[in-house]
């Protein structure tokens, strides 16, 4: 599993950081980036969790070779 965050779409809400910060981390702007290649297992549903509760869907999935953006994962 992989993950992206969109710098543009990303508001510093912190979300993502506080669920997985083993993934997720702030970049030199203020803005929450990415820092690892692959996501690692034992961390994976944190991951998945962080992906889901972003407000602004900011956080793109990637899956193998399918991609998911947040708003798909999100549950209404």
């Amino acid at each position: 599993m992989k993950v992206h965050v969109d710098p543009d779409l990303c508001i510093s809400c912190g979300s993502c950081v506080d669920i997985c910060p083993d993934v997720f981390d702030w970049n030199e702007d203020g803005i929450a980036q990415e820092q690892v290649d692959e996501v690692p297992e034992d961390v994976e549903d944190l991951a998945k969790e962080a992906v889901e509760s972003c407000p602004t869907d900011a956080i793109m999935e990637y899956s193998g070779s399918k991609q998911r953006a947040a708003l798909a994962m999100k549950k209404e």
